[in-house]
């Protein structure tokens, strides 16, 4: 493993074929705010985040996940670590340099195992943002993205080898084995996780509200306007967030949560979870329960046209 670069979760980039309606579902019903636009691209912010977007939209003929960025600590850690991934053959799509995303700052761009687009980035501008008030039931921050894999475990250590990401928690199922891998970059529980699927895509992306009035206003809010709830609402074990899961116009998931875990990472010892157990899916026993029939909602389309990149 190597030393830890990243520091944290920036944004998730999303290609969609419409794109106006998707812009108006994460603006309207799940409280983003435009901050900048472009012909074909709409960047979201959320309310109480300093990051300059949380979310980009691009239209597109085909859904998929565009891009997945990391923030960094200096310019120099990000030519660090883009020149240990070139030393390791890992793919660069961009030497590091100026960005000419909002914000702007200092990054570059590499393919993973699988060919997702990742990005590394530091001194990108702070948004002026603001403190979320009591009551208010709109994204704080991106909390965390979970991706489906055609091959977790290669997955999993592409991400620890080369960007220092820490095992939190596993799930298991006694006779599929394990099934989903929580990594940390920081404090956080998980800021990703990679859950084994048919095939590369987004399984679901996840938005911190303020607390668990907020997060509960929300998930109401949501279920008024006719949103199409796939599971919950409930608390998980492995991470300790509450969760609440939608649909988008696209039939990407996207989740309500608040609560999840900062762990003290000199003592943390990772657990193995029989996600089979009602517990570990729910604490609450609250969310309607976990099948096969939900956890394919999840599957997600297959990401087209995503680099088939050579195993490092």
């Amino acid at each position: 493993m190597t030393d830890r670069l990243i520091t944290h979760l920036r944004h998730v980039d999303l290609a969609v074929p419409d794109l106006a309606r998707q812009q108006d579902f994460y603006t309207g019903a799940w409280g983003l705010t435009i901050e900048h636009t472009d012909t074909g691209i709409a960047f979201l912010a959320a309310e109480g985040s300093p990051e300059q977007y949380v979310v980009r939209l691009r239209q597109a003929a085909d859904k998929r996940i565009d891009l997945i960025a990391f923030g960094a600590a200096t310019p120099a850690d990000v030519d660090t670590l883009a020149a240990r991934l070139a030393t390791a053959g890992v793919q660069l799509v961009r030497e590091p340099g100026v960005l000419d995303t909002p914000g702007g700052g200092y990054g570059f761009r590499f393919f993973d195992n699988e060919g997702r687009t990742v990005e590394v980035s530091a001194e990108v501008a702070i948004r002026t943002h603001r403190t979320v008030e009591a009551g208010e039931s709109i994204p704080v921050r991106l909390s965390h993205v979970v991706i489906n894999s055609a091959d977790p475990e290669g997955t999993r250590v592409f991400y620890e080898r080369h960007l220092g990401f820490r095992l939190s928690d596993t799930l298991m199922h006694p006779r599929m084995g394990e099934m989903m891998w929580f990594l940390r970059i920081n404090s956080w529980h998980h800021s990703m996780a990679i859950a084994r699927g048919p095939h590369p895509s987004l399984h679901h992306a996840s938005f911190e509200l303020r607390g668990i009035d907020e997060y509960m206003r929300g998930t109401g809010r949501l279920l008024r306007a006719g949103v199409e709830k796939i599971w919950g609402p409930g608390r998980h074990l492995a991470g300790n967030n509450t969760f609440s899961y939608f649909l988008d116009p696209h039939g990407n998931t996207v989740e309500y949560t608040t609560d999840l875990e900062q762990i003290d990472e000199d003592t943390w010892h990772p657990h193995l979870y029989d996600f089979t157990r009602p517990e570990v899916s729910d604490q609450w026993g609250t969310a309607n329960a976990m099948n096969e029939f939900v956890a394919s909602r999840s599957f997600n389309d297959v990401d087209k046209g995503l680099f088939v990149a050579p195993p490092v």
